[in-house]
């Protein structure tokens, strides 16, 4: 542990050109007095730290000293492609990895460049969650994420409705979507999804994979998420649209369902109106959703929708029309 931090002291004064006590004191979490005594054990084992004495000083490397040990372990490489997203880092258990990529990284450049990280960081930020959507970190991911670094299988319990199943899995990706962690894992010899939020065990075995070499996260992703997106519109309906609600409808509905209903579409009519037929997940998210195009939208079917959207049309008027009160 105080090897560790006499080689992280050395890298971030190797980083920057000084540093005062209580910046080095904060940076390792210990105190200033702490910081006082790995300064002489530096000093001892001939590394060249010099201490500016006044209001002013602080510690520094003579000399242009430069560590070797700066060489990247799997961990920390493979935590320093994922550092423009920290809250992933830190939900996964990775985010001293990733600081130690990133200093290590920082001591290893020319001076002129070592902003280089501050000015990445002010310039990108990635806030995953959706809005609206308070993030929750799942227990068991550092658990998860460890075993999909390492290959290793694992003996889970996930819920399922109201019962819970056994599985041994291979875990080989993570997905961050929305603010939801998912696992894309083999279970025999199907390559299937699971929700880390509904593993409620998690125990890694003493045996490891092989991954298929094939086998490619991103795409694997976007093919089970355009299939999940496209069976969910289980329903449809026939609505007529004017020049704006045709415009809108992809942001008030299903991108890809409005799209392919929108390519499916016959000419306007002499009102300019189109016709389309919308597929949804339910009667009930249409209602939600084509409420909000108002007049801009009539819905011509299934009869009991139309019906609602009437019903609903006759309480607005009630509101708003002549003879609502204010």
């Amino acid at each position: 542990m105080r090897a560790a931090r006499l080689i992280k002291m050395v890298l971030l004064l190797q980083s920057r050109p000084s540093m005062t006590g209580a910046e080095l004191a904060r940076e390792l979490e210990v105190s200033e007095r702490t910081v006082a005594r790995d300064v002489l054990s530096l000093s001892e084992a001939g590394v060249p730290v010099y201490a500016d004495r006044g209001r002013a000083g602080g510690y520094r490397l003579i000399g242009g000293y430069r560590t070797r040990l700066t060489g990247l372990g799997r961990s920390e490489a493979e935590a320093l492609f994922l550092s423009g997203v920290p809250a992933a880092l830190r939900d996964m258990g990775l985010a001293d990895a990733a600081s130690a990529a990133r200093l290590k990284v920082s001591a290893a450049l020319l001076p002129e460049l070592r902003d280089a990280a501050d000015g990445a960081a002010q310039r990108f930020h990635l806030d995953a969650p959706a809005w609206y959507r308070e993030p929750a970190t799942p227990a068991l991911l550092p658990a998860v994420a460890d075993a999909v670094w390492d290959d290793r299988r694992i003996a889970t319990r996930y819920r399922r409705t109201d019962t819970e199943v056994e599985r041994e899995l291979e875990p080989y990706g993570l997905v961050l979507k929305a603010g939801v962690w998912y696992l894309a894992a083999r279970s025999g010899t199907d390559m299937r999804v699971y929700r880390i939020d509904r593993f409620t065990s998690v125990t890694p075995l003493d045996d490891r994979f092989t991954r298929g070499p094939d086998f490619d996260l991103p795409a694997f992703w976007a093919e089970r998420a355009a299939q999940f997106a496209r069976s969910i519109l289980r329903d449809e309906v026939v609505v007529r649209l004017t020049p704006t609600g045709t415009r809108r409808l992809r942001h008030v509905t299903d991108r890809a369902g409005a799209e392919e209903a929108l390519t499916a579409a016959g000419e306007p009519d002499e009102q300019g109106r189109t016709t389309v037929t919308l597929p949804v997940e339910s009667l009930d998210v249409a209602y939600s959703q084509l409420l909000g195009l108002g007049p801009e939208a009539e819905v011509l079917g299934p009869p009991e929708l139309r019906e609602r959207f009437a019903a609903a049309a006759a309480r607005m008027h009630g509101l708003y029309g002549s003879h609502g009160e204010p």
